[in-house]
Order: C-alpha cells, then sequence, then structure tokens
C-alpha cells in the first residue's frame, strides 16, 4: 500500500514495504536518524527511524518495521537531497537490505564522528541532565581493516559436518537471521587483514551456528566454533592445529587462580602480554586497548595514588588491573572482580607477577552488596575503574561504590544512554563528572568508547 492510499475515509497508516518521502532529523542512539512522517493520508508526527541516512537530508524511505501505534524503522533507498559529506559506502554488503555490522559508511569519517558525538551529548543531556561538549577523538589506523575479532554466523548448510557452497559463513543482515555470505570478491572491510580468507573454505563441525575469527601476531588467525554462544568441545584451534578449550572451577566470591587458565590468544596492551581466551571479550580495535590505557592512566592523574587501593570491576582479562597496579606501586593493592570464569582466570594468569593485584571471581551487584565483603573488596578504597557491559553498572552498584567514598571513579563506557543513566545514578549518591573522553574505537559503527572521570561534590 503506498503512502496517501486511503481505506474508505480513515487516512491509511504506514505499512511494510511503502515508500515515503522525508525530511531527515537528528541522528539517533543506534546508528539511525529520526524523521517525522505527515501529510498525504500519513498520521501526522509518526517517527520514523531511518538507516542510510544523514540529518537534513531528503530521502525516499522504505519502511521496513511498524510498531502498531508507535514508531516506524526504514530504509533510505533514493537519497533526494544529499548532505555535502555524503560519500559512496565502499562495501558491497552495506546499505539497505544488507549487513547490520557497519552504520556510517556512507558518512566521511569527520562527520561519524561529529554523529557520534552528537549522541553522546545528548543522552547526557537528555538522561542526566548535563550539557557537556563532546569530541569524538579518532584512532589510528583509518577507518578499515580494524576489526582484529569477527563473531560471524554459520549459514544453510553448517552445523552438518560438511563443507562445499552450501556452507555460508558472514555476518546476519540488519535485524535478521539472514546470514551475508562474505568472500574474497566481496570480503568484510572492517575485518584485519586475513579474516575474511580464513574464513573462506571453513568446515563447521556438528552443531556449529557462529565462529569467531581472531587474528594473532605469529600465525594464521585463531578459529573458534561456538553453539548458542558457548564454545564447542574441541571447537577452538589456533593454526590449524585441533584444540579442545577447558574451564576453570573457580568459586564465585574466591580468588581465582592460574592453575587452569586456557587462554588461546596473546595481545599486547601498555607495555604487557595478556592471555585472551579466543571467544572472549577484547577490544577488537587494534589500537584500542592502548589508547583506553591511557586515557584512564590520564583520568587519575593528580590524585595521589602510591600505595592505595584500587578496584576494577568488570575487569575482563586484568587489562585495567594491571595498570592500576602499576600507579599502585608495591605498597598499593588491586582488585579485578569480574564474574566470567574463563576471563576471571586468565586474569589470575595475567597478573600472576603483580602481587599487589587479586582476580576475584563475582558478580559485582553481589560482591558490593554481601554483608561481609570477599577478600579484596572490604574496607575503604582510593581508586575505582569500572567497565561495565553495554547495559551498565545501574543504581545500585552506582550507590555501592559512592558510599565507600573514592577520591575518583574512572568510568569506562561502550554505550552512551548507559553512560548517561549510571551519570546521574553517580550524581545522586554525590558524585559529578569532571571529564569525558570519547574514542572513535568502532568506525563505520554507532559504537563509541568514552571514558570519564568523576569526582566527589564536596
Amino acid at each position: 500500500m503506498a503512502a496517501g492510499e486511503r481505506r474508505g475515509d480513515v487516512a491509511a497508516d504506514l505499512a511494510v514495504g511503502d515508500e515515503v518521502e522525508l525530511d531527515i532529523g537528528a541522528v539517533g542512539h543506534g546508528g539511525i536518524c529520526v524523521a517525522r512522517a505527515g501529510g498525504d493520508g500519513v498520521p501526522a508526527g509518526r517517527v520514523v527511524f531511518v538507516r542510510y541516512a544523514l540529518p537534513g537530508e531528503r530521502a525516499l524511505v522504505r519502511i521496513t518495521d511498524v510498531k502498531t501505534g508507535s514508531y516506524c524503522r526504514g530504509e533510505a533507498v533514493t537519497i533526494l537531497r544529499a548532505d555535502a559529506r555524503r560519500v559512496v559506502a565502499p562495501c558491497a554488503h552495506f546499505g539497505p537490505g544488507g549487513c547490520g555490522g557497519c552504520d556510517f559508511q556512507h558518512a566521511a569519517p569527520d562527520l561519524q564522528r561529529e554523529l557520534k558525538a552528537t549522541v553522546v551529548a545528548e543522552q547526557l543531556r537528555r538522561l542526566a541532565g548535563l550539557d557537556v561538549p563532546v569530541t569524538v577523538e579518532e584512532l589510528p589506523g583509518g577507518g578499515f581493516g580494524w576489526r582484529t575479532r569477527v563473531r560471524w554466523a554459520v549459514g544453510a548448510g553448517g552445523g552438518d559436518g560438511s563443507a562445499g557452497s552450501d556452507v555460508t559463513i558472514g555476518p546476519r543482515r540488519y535485524r535478521s537471521h539472514d546470514v551475508v555470505p562474505i568472500d574474497p570478491e566481496a570480503p568484510c572491510l572492517i575485518a584485519a587483514p586475513g579474516l575474511t580468507e580464513a574464513a573462506i573454505g571453513l568446515r563447521p563441525p556438528r552443531g556449529a551456528d557462529q565462529v569467531v575469527l581472531a587474528r594473532t601476531a605469529d600465525g594464521p588467525p585463531a578459529v573458534t566454533w561456538l553453539r548458542g554462544g558457548r564454545v564447542l568441545e574441541g571447537g577452538a584451534r589456533r593454526g590449524g592445529r585441533g584444540r579442545a578449550t577447558g574451564r576453570s572451577g573457580a568459586r564465585p566470591g574466591r580468588r581465582t587462580t592460574p592453575a587452569r587458565a586456557t587462554g588461546d590468544l596473546v595481545e599486547t596492551a601498555a607495555g604487557r602480554s595478556f592471555v585472551v581466551g579466543a571467544s572472549g571479550f577484547w577490544q577488537a580495535h587494534a589500537h584500542a586497548a592502548d589508547v583506553l590505557c591511557d586515557a584512564v592512566t590520564e583520568a587519575l592523574h593528580g590524585v595521589d595514588l602510591t600505595g592505595g587501593t584500587a578496584w576494577d570491576l568488570y575487569g575482563g582479562v586484568g587489562l585495567f588491573a594491571a595498570v592500576l597496579a602499576d600507579l599502585v606501586g608495591p605498597g598499593g593493592r588491586v582488585t579485578s572482580v569480574e564474574h566470567d570464569r574463563e576471563a576471571s582466570t586468565l586474569a589470575a594468569l595475567n597478573l600472576r607477577e603483580l602481587p599487589r593485584a587479586l582476580a576475584l571471581r563475582a558478580r559485582v551487584d553481589a560482591a558490593l552488596k554481601a554483608p561481609a565483603p570477599p577478600d579484596g573488596l572490604a574496607g575503604p578504597v582510593d581508586i575505582v575503574v569500572l567497565d561495565p557491559p553495554r547495559s551498565g553498572a545501574g543504581p545500585a552498584v552506582c550507590r555501592a561504590i559512592a558510599e565507600r567514598s573514592p577520591a575518583v571513579i574512572v568510568y569506562v563506557a561502550c554505550d552512551p544512554a548507559a553512560l548517561a543513566r549510571d551519570t546521574a545514578a553517580l550524581m545522586v549518591a554525590g558524585y559529578r563528572l569532571d571529564t569525558l573522553r570519547a574514542f572513535d574505537a568502532f568506525p563505520q559503527t554507532h559504537h563509541v568508547e568514552c571514558v570519564a572521570r568523576f569526582l566527589p561534590t564536596t
């Protein structure tokens, strides 16, 4: 049904497949721009979230999803009035109906960073009531080939142990379970060199529905097969050698030992090597870990750290804990808190040469509110660094941190909305946002990494 078509005397609403001309409004969180449909039979003020458009453009938008009585989603299929900094996307998989991995390939790099800065500032204004100027900083290396780890889906034919043309490996289409096949003629352009080539001809083991490919410094990419997000037994290998992955037997809230660490890769950051699980978390951008370590260190300038106590919450494999251990010195103490069993085991391994650093496996929220806090979290704390998941830390964790009265809180955020919500919670708990830096650690996508410093209000 085309826009403007009427059923009797009732103005027809938008439906999937309709194409409407829209003036594109401001950028929104999630790689979209906001437009409002109205006139010609379309309900006035109907919000449409539009991909592949830029603020100020006019576009023919195809409706892809309709929430009855609420918003719609759409894709710009024809640009009728273009922004001067619109560019031709180089990737064959980018655009309407394509891969969901990138959002802004149609924008020049400087415009991408401006759009991300706008989103961070808008979230802080809307959710925390703060008017903060934001500049998104560029990372070294350019906008393509930066992603050292990819998690791709296994399409039709995968999971039965067979090989051949019916096995499809690649990212998923935007908001779809369909797999976009990648190959040397149409590679993933943000993936690091060698990852697309490594995916060609892979034979998925029975039951595999995803594969993680990770760049290595000393050989072919590491390949890890997953089913339902879990590593298949025997599904991790490096350099073509089969290798089963193990799991630590660490108990919640107890110090983790490195005895059964089974990390598959070695990454380097802040002058140290870190063992990382082949399918575990590590910053995807080749330069992001170093940049964020520098930003955390800068956020702690002016604070007397020598001999102090520091927490690294949601600590992963110990990256920021190692930085903190250097800053507090031999007389200080650092506790890394991580709930994931493998990551906590690897943190213990990575921190083993720093006896002042403790790797604790526990849920952050549970550990902070426990009547008898586990070893490493009892008593006062001088410095808190937290790097929570995309959902954020939440008001309870923010309140529990503030109750310990640290001299400084450094928040590493991968989601602007979560950062803004937790900023509001920290403000209520007696802290103020002092400095904020933002980094384009995910070029071509809507994602942005932030490092925020909070100080007591009094």
